[in-house]
C-alpha cells in the first residue's frame, strides 16, 4: 500500500492544511492592523577620538544601523509557518513529508522553526531591551542552531542502536543561552523600573519561555516512546499544536501590548 494513502497520513495532511490556513489568516490580519511601531537597532563601532591626546585613542560609539517594524516581524513568523504547512501538504511536498515521517524525521519542521522561532526570540529580546545588532544576530543564530540540533537528533538516531542524546544536549545548551541573556535584561529592567515594566512583557517572557521548554519535552517523550508518544505521529501533532499556540500567543500579546489604542 502506498503510505501516502494511509488514512493516518491523509488526516495529518488535512491537519497541516488547516494549520496553514490559521497561520495565513493571522498573517493577513496582522498586516492589516500593523501600526508604525518600530525598534531602532544599534551598532557599537570603534572610532578614533580626535579630541584626545594622543588623537589615536579608540573608543566605541553607538549608532542607529536601521529600524525594525515590530508588526512586520510578527507577521513574518506567522507567514513562515503558513508556508511550511502548505508545503508539506502540497502535491510535491506531501510524498516527501510522508517518506521522512516513516523514518521518524521531519526536515520541514526544523527548517521552519530555525527561521520562525528565531524571529520570535529576536522580537522577545527587543521587547526586553536588547537592541544591539551583534547581540540580536547571535541570539538569532544560537536559536537557529538549537533547531538544527533538533534535526540532527532525528537524523543521527536513524543509525544508532539506542537513542543518542548528544545533539539534544548541544541543542539545549545553544537554546538556553539566549534566554539567560534575555532574562538578565528582563530582570534588570524590573529592578530599575519596577512597576513601569508593561504587564504584557511579563506575559511574553514567562509564557514563551515555558513554550520553548515544552518543545524540548515533546522530543524527550518521543524518544522515550512512552504512552501516546510511542507513535511518532502523535509527537508530530503535538509539535504542530505547540507551534500554532506559541506563535499565536506571541503575535497577539505583542499586538495587544504595543498597538492597541489606549
Amino acid at each position: 500500500m502506498d503510505p501516502t494513502q494511509d488514512p493516518k497520513y491523509v488526516k495529518l495532511r488535512k491537519f497541516n492544511l488547516a494549520m496553514g490556513v490559521l497561520h495565513l489568516v493571522q498573517f493577513i490580519v496582522m498586516l492589516a492592523l500593523i501600526t508604525g511601531n518600530t525598534f531602532d537597532v544599534y551598532g557599537s563601532f570603534l572610532k578614533i577620538d580626535q579630541s584626545t591626546s594622543p588623537p589615536t585613542l579608540i573608543r566605541a560609539t553607538d549608532n542607529v544601523v536601521f529600524s525594525l517594524p515590530l508588526g512586520l516581524m510578527v507577521s513574518l513568523f506567522l507567514l513562515a509557518s503558513a508556508i511550511a504547512h502548505f508545503s508539506v501538504a502540497s502535491r510535491w511536498g506531501y510524498p516527501w513529508y510522508v517518506k521522512n515521517l516513516e523514518k521518524g524525521i521531519n526536515y520541514a519542521r526544523w527548517f521552519e522553526y530555525g527561521v520562525s522561532s528565531s524571529i520570535m526570540i529576536v522580537v522577545i529580546a527587543m521587547l526586553c531591551g536588547i537592541f544591539e545588532l551583534s547581540s540580536l544576530i547571535l541570539i538569532f543564530a544560537l536559536n537557529a542552531i538549537m533547531n538544527m540540533m533538533g534535526l540532527m537528533m532525528e537524523v543521527h538516531n536513524q543509525t544508532t542502536p539506542k537513542t543518542d542524546w548528544t545533539a539534544f544536549i548541544i541543542g539545549c545548551f545553544a537554546g538556553i543561552i539566549p534566554w539567560i541573556v534575555i532574562g538578565i535584561y528582563f530582570f534588570a529592567a524590573i529592578i530599575s523600573n519596577g512597576d513601569t515594566v508593561p504587564l504584557f512583557v511579563y506575559a511574553i517572557y514567562f509564557i514563551l519561555a515555558a513554550f520553548f521548554n515544552v518543545f524540548a519535552l515533546n522530543m524527550v517523550w518521543q524518544y522515550r516512546r512512552k504512552g501516546k508518544w510511542a507513535d511518532y505521529l502523535y509527537g508530530e501533532k503535538v509539535y504542530i499544536i505547540l507551534s500554532l499556540t506559541a506563535k499565536t500567543a506571541l503575535a497577539w500579546l505583542v499586538f495587544g501590548g504595543t498597538n492597541w489604542p489606549s
